[in-house]
């Protein structure tokens, strides 16, 4: 017998609704992260892109588009749009100059300081009535079907559908 959800039980007679209630944390959290890297004057997208290549520096452009899995037009976009904000910079590589090497500038360092203070408050905001233990095993949880799905949990699946 599968068990079902209703207010907060699993019942015989209603599903568990674990997609769906995923889906709107889901929808929340990417409307809110959104007006918040809005007020930092980046898109969600540009934010994911500042981030990795924080964590990676010297990482070129096929590099960036293969771990986003998307064409690699769409990266020269976004690089484009970050460069011209002075957050980025292009630099061609010195092991091979057919390629161009992304850093993020000093001032693209204070906007990642930024998104991490955004990104904390956030998940504060998502797990507020949770206790620590209860954080840590929510996180693990999801953690654990992500990788079950080989999900990137750096990479948001939205940048493969124009997100």
């Amino acid at each position: 017998m599968s068990m079902h959800y209703c207010g907060g039980m699993s019942t015989p007679s209603r599903p568990a609704r674990i997609g769906f209630l995923l889906t709107q944390l889901g929808s929340l959290a990417a409307e809110t992260f959104a007006a918040r890297t809005r007020e930092l004057g980046i898109t969600p997208g540009e934010a994911g892109v500042m981030r990795i290549l924080g964590r990676q520096p010297g990482m070129n452009q096929r590099e960036l588009a293969e771990k986003l899995g998307v064409a690699q037009s769409r990266v020269v976009a976004l690089i484009d749009s970050l460069e011209s904000a002075g957050l980025v910079t292009r630099a061609r590589s010195s092991a091979d100059r057919r390629s161009q090497e992304l850093q993020v500038t000093e001032p693209g360092r204070r906007i990642l300081a930024d998104l991490r203070t955004v990104a904390e408050a956030q998940e504060a905001e998502l797990a507020e009535g949770l206790s620590a233990a209860e954080r840590r095993q929510l996180s693990a949880l999801l953690l654990r079907l992500a990788e079950a799905r080989g999900l990137d949990a750096d990479v948001h699946r939205g940048y493969a559908h124009g997100g």
